[in-house]
């Protein structure tokens, strides 16, 4: 049987189909086999006011989608129109890469794929961010 593992450390939280779930007192594994299962680790979530770069607010609107507050019709074109403007400015072939499997992602409904995918474009965002200041 194939899925989603999750590995929750003692009293993680995680939120499942908008479902907030606690882990008990020791390590654990749930294995997700609802193919379209929103979840998002909520160490994870950004919160709204760390959405101040334009890589954590797409991240940050597709986290929306993920939690349940926001609908993926009305949040598609928004998701893809943000995308697009990352592709712009993040031009390496490893960012054009990511931002491609965020689109697609995007195109299958996918948003937790979409969000990882984001989600590892946010170490470049921060050495990009971090060299214009110094």
């Amino acid at each position: 049987m194939s899925g989603l593992i999750l590995k929750l450390g003692p009293k993680e939280r995680v939120l499942i189909n908008g479902a907030v779930i606690e882990n008990g007192d020791r390590r654990s594994r749930l294995s997700i086999v609802t193919p379209d299962a929103n979840i998002l680790r909520l160490r994870d979530a950004i919160h709204p006011e760390e959405a101040n770069t334009p890589v954590r607010r797409v991240c940050y609107a597709a986290q929306l989608v993920l939690t349940g507050d926001s609908a993926p019709a009305d949040t598609c074109h928004q998701l893809m129109r943000r995308i697009e403007e990352l592709s712009q400015i993040l031009t390496d072939p490893d960012s054009r890469r990511l931002l491609s499997q965020a689109t697609q992602a995007v195109l299958d409904e996918n948003y937790y794929q979409c969000l990882k995918s984001l989600r590892a474009l946010l170490p470049r965002e921060d050495r990009l961010l971090n060299a214009r200041l110094t």
